[in-house]
């Protein structure tokens, strides 16, 4: 008998495609014994590219995945509207959950995520790849024994000069998405910096969201093209963001950058720099480990939770602070005030 995770695939788009089945392909612990997508296009794309999908079954309404007690786990891959509601059902029904972020919509939702998992006694993770960079990793560890010190203060951004993704798709239409770069880029680096911060509790958060761009466009474009916030924590500490899919700078560039007591780190693009005081200079260190995406591991550590009981990285409870900010910012910038948490 086998002991593979049997695994489903809620939505066949692009990310499922490059970002979770390109990695399911070279994982021997799970199985993918169905795809889900109201396009059935999609299904006949995957399977040709794909040949550990040949004997995976096909359907365009998620209850049937739910109804179907052989399968272990799913991984939602959908628009963010769906999150929520199909995690919940998914969970009721007696199933592992992974998700693609955002977590949801709003952090009322999350919440009602959480209680159902841990009612039915079930994993519920959302998508935090960049946990899993070579980058993180190395710098993880090098806070955990001290060598960063405290750290006090944050930048983290993730800028594109021109990179709506999917121009006309539900990524631009808020009631699909529920918001532009903020909810699509800055989830991986608000994460990203929290993670390394040691996930300290936000208590207020302060934003702007701006669409500049908007006269340019032909098609439905009612979200953000630019959001900048800040972000003070339970401990004292603070970070800044900026997030954008369209805006006039030179180059696109993602990165978080922390400020410690006994060195400061950035991990821009993917690779690590250190600075740290040598008699007085600031010296930049280079340990540059490299690597992108992270989607492989993070699937992995889904798996041995799941499959092994293995201490979960990730949280509901983080996915519910992170929406938290993400609405606060929206409510700072249409109030102009700073919202406690």
């Amino acid at each position: 008998m086998s002991n593979k995770l049997r695994m489903a695939v809620i939505g066949c788009g692009s990310i499922a495609d490059h970002a979770h089945l390109s990695n399911y392909q070279n994982n021997d612990e799970v199985e993918i014994v169905a795809l889900c997508d109201i396009d059935t296009k999609r299904f006949d794309y995957l399977k040709g590219k794909y040949a550990f999908l040949a004997n995976a079954y096909t359907t365009t309404d998620y209850k049937d995945i739910a109804k179907d007690g052989s399968i272990d786990a799913v991984d939602i891959c959908t628009p963010n509207y769906l999150h929520s509601i199909i995690a919940i059902e998914m969970l009721d029904a007696g199933k592992h959950v992974l998700t693609e972020k955002p977590d949801a919509m709003t952090a009322a939702e999350v919440e009602e995520m959480k209680e159902t998992a841990e009612r039915n006694g079930k994993v519920l993770m959302a998508m935090r790849n960049n946990r899993f960079l070579p980058a993180t990793l190395h710098l993880k560890k090098m806070i955990e024994s001290d060598e960063i010190g405290e750290i006090y203060n944050a930048r983290c951004a993730w800028v594109r000069r021109r990179g709506v993704p999917s121009p006309g798709s539900w990524f631009a239409k808020k009631a699909e998405s529920g918001g532009g770069p903020l909810i699509d880029l800055g989830v991986h680096m608000i994460d990203l910096a929290m993670y390394l911060m040691g996930n300290p509790k936000p208590v207020a958060v302060s934003g702007m969201v701006f669409n500049k761009f908007n006269d340019k466009r032909e098609y439905t474009f009612d979200v953000e093209d630019m959001a900048t916030g800040y972000i003070r924590f339970e401990n004292g500490a603070t970070l800044a963001l900026e997030f954008s899919w369209e805006s006039n700078v030179m180059v696109d560039t993602r990165y978080v950058e922390l400020r410690g007591t006994k060195a400061g780190a950035i991990i821009q693009d993917d690779e690590l720099r250190l600075f740290i005081d040598r008699f007085g200079t600031m010296c930049d260190e280079y340990p540059r480990p490299r690597g992108r995406y992270g989607h492989d591991t993070a699937i992995r550590h889904f798996v041995d939770v799941v499959q092994n009981g293995a201490e979960p990285i990730f949280v509901p409870q983080q996915g519910i602070n992170m929406i938290k900010i993400l609405n606060a910012i929206y409510e700072s910038s249409q109030t102009g005030k700073e919202v406690l948490l």
